[in-house]
C-alpha cells in the first residue's frame, strides 16, 4: 500500500474542497489533475484526481476511468473515495453517479460499499435515505422541493430519495442505515446523515472495519475518515509568482450572482454572447486592466441567451481565460462554477494542487503546480456555485492583497 486512500473527483471544485479536508486533519494530501505517477505520490496519505465527470455521459466517463486505473492500482489504496457533489445532482444521461460507482466496483473489488447521504457541515442532511439541503436564502429544503437544484440547467433534481436517484443510475440494492442503526456486514449501504454527531457514528462503525472500501460521497467521506485525528497547521508556500488579481464566475447560480453584484474593488466586465464568438476586446480589455495592477472580475450573465450548452459555454469561457493569463501578470485566480473550474484548470495546464488555507465552508484556497515558472505557486480559488457567503469575493481579493 504506497497511499492510505485515493479520491476521484467529479469536478475540481469538490476535489479541491475535499482536499482541504484531509490537509486540515493532517493527512499529507495533494490533489492531481491528471493520473499521477506513482512515484510522485511517495510521502502522501491520500492523493487525489479531479476529473470532469460530473459533466459527462457514461461511456465518456468510463474512459476517463479506464485511464486512470492503471495509477490507482499501482498506488494500491485500501480505500477509494468517489468524490461528489454534496447535492447528488446526476442523472443516468450525465454525470451519473451509480454508473461510474458500479464501474469502479468492478475495478476495486472492494469488501465494503458505503454512500455517505449528507454533510451537515455545509447545510446537506440526509434524512432516511432523503436528501435535503440549505439554500440560498438561508432554509433547507427537500432536494426535489429546493429553489436552485430543482432547477439545475443540466441535472434538476426530481429526486431527493438518494437510493431511488442512484437505482435509476444501476446502483441499487443498497441498504439504509438510520443514525444510530447497527449496520449489517458487509457493507452496501447508504448511511443517513443530518448532524455532526452522525459523522461520529458512522466513522465508529466503518473505520475499523478491516478490507478494502469504496466510499461514495461529498468531503463528508473525508471528515468520516478523518475523525478523531489531530488538525494539523498548513505550511504557507512561497509567494504566487506575480500579483495580479483575475476572478471568473462562469456560474449562473443566484447565489454567484448575489457574490458578483457584491464585489467590490475590481474591475467588472460583463462576458457577452459576442464575446464568446469574437473575444479579442475582452481579452484586451482585461489585459489592460492587470497591467495597470488592477484586480479584474469577469462573469457571465444569468439573463444572457449565450446559445450553448453549459459545457461548451464552460469550454469557451476556459480559453479566453487562457488567452488573457498567458499575457498577463497574474497570481491570483478565481473560478465560480464546478464545470468552468474543471475546464479552466485543464486549459491552464496545471499538474497538481495543494491546499492553503480555507476562505470558506466549502470553499478552499490552493496553491497550483505547473512546468512554467510564470504559474507555478499561482493561487486559486475553486468553488461551486452554490458555495460561499455573498462577500466571498471581496475575501477573496483581500488575501491576495494581504489585508485579510
Amino acid at each position: 500500500m504506497m497511499v492510505r486512500a485515493v479520491f476521484i473527483g467529479d469536478d475540481f471544485t469538490g476535489a479541491s474542497d475535499t482536499l482541504a479536508s484531509f490537509a486540515r486533519a493532517g493527512w499529507r494530501a495533494r490533489l492531481f489533475l491528471d493520473a499521477p505517477d506513482p512515484a510522485a505520490c511517495e510521502g502522501f496519505d491520500v492523493v487525489g484526481i479531479a476529473t470532469a465527470l460530473r459533466a459527462m455521459g457514461p461511456d465518456e466517463a468510463a474512459g476517463v476511468i479506464g485511464g486512470l486505473w492503471p495509477s490507482i492500482a499501482a498506488l494500491s489504496p485500501e480505500i477509494l473515495h468517489f468524490k461528489v457533489c454534496s447535492t447528488f445532482d446526476s442523472s443516468p444521461a450525465i454525470g451519473s453517479i451509480g454508473a461510474v460507482a458500479l464501474d469502479l466496483e468492478r475495478r476495486f473489488r472492494p469488501d465494503h460499499l458505503a454512500v455517505i447521504g449528507g454533510q451537515p457541515s455545509l447545510g446537506r442532511h440526509c434524512v432516511f435515505g432523503t436528501l435535503f439541503a440549505r439554500g440560498p436564502d438561508g432554509a433547507v429544503h427537500r432536494l426535489d422541493r429546493h429553489p436552485v437544484m430543482a432547477h439545475h440547467p443540466v441535472t434538476p433534481m426530481g429526486e431527493a430519495d438518494l437510493r431511488r436517484l442512484l437505482a435509476r443510475q444501476g446502483l441499487d440494492d443498497l441498504a439504509l442505515v438510520t443514525a444510530g442503526e447497527t449496520p449489517a456486514l458487509p457493507l452496501r449501504a447508504l448511511f443517513d446523515a443530518s448532524r455532526a454527531e452522525d459523522i461520529d457514528w458512522i466513522a465508529r462503525h466503518l473505520n475499523p472495519l478491516p478490507g478494502r472500501k469504496l466510499l461514495i460521497g461529498a468531503s463528508s467521506v473525508a471528515e468520516v475518515l478523518t475523525q478523531g485525528e489531530t488538525p494539523a497547521a498548513i505550511a504557507p508556500p512561497p509567494p504566487p509568482p506575480h500579483p495580479g488579481v483575475l476572478l471568473f464566475a462562469g456560474s449562473r447560480s443566484p447565489l454567484t450572482r448575489q457574490q458578483v453584484a457584491a464585489a467590490d474593488g475590481f474591475d467588472t466586465l460583463r462576458l457577452s454572447a459576442n464575446d464568446l464568438h469574437a473575444p479579442e476586446t475582452l481579452v484586451a480589455a482585461a489585459r489592460a486592466r492587470l497591467e495597470q495592477g488592477k484586480a479584474v472580475l469577469i462573469h457571465t450573465d444569468p439573463d444572457e441567451d449565450y446559445g450553448l450548452s453549459p459545457d461548451a459555454l464552460a469550454h469557451r469561457g476556459a480559453r479566453i481565460l487562457r488567452a488573457i493569463v498567458e499575457a498577463s501578470p497574474v497570481g491570483w485566480l478565481g473560478v465560480a462554477g464546478g464545470d468552468t473550474s474543471s475546464r479552466i484548470c485543464t486549459e491552464l495546464g496545471f499538474s497538481a494542487i495543494d491546499t492553503i488555507g480555507a476562505l470558506a465552508p466549502g470553499v478552499s484556497l490552493c496553491g497550483a503546480s505547473h512546468a512554467a515558472p510564470e504559474r507555478d505557486g499561482m493561487r486559486l480559488m475553486l468553488k461551486g456555485g452554490q458555495m460561499g457567503g455573498s462577500d466571498l469575493f471581496n475575501q477573496f481579493l483581500a488575501v491576495a492583497r494581504g489585508s485579510a
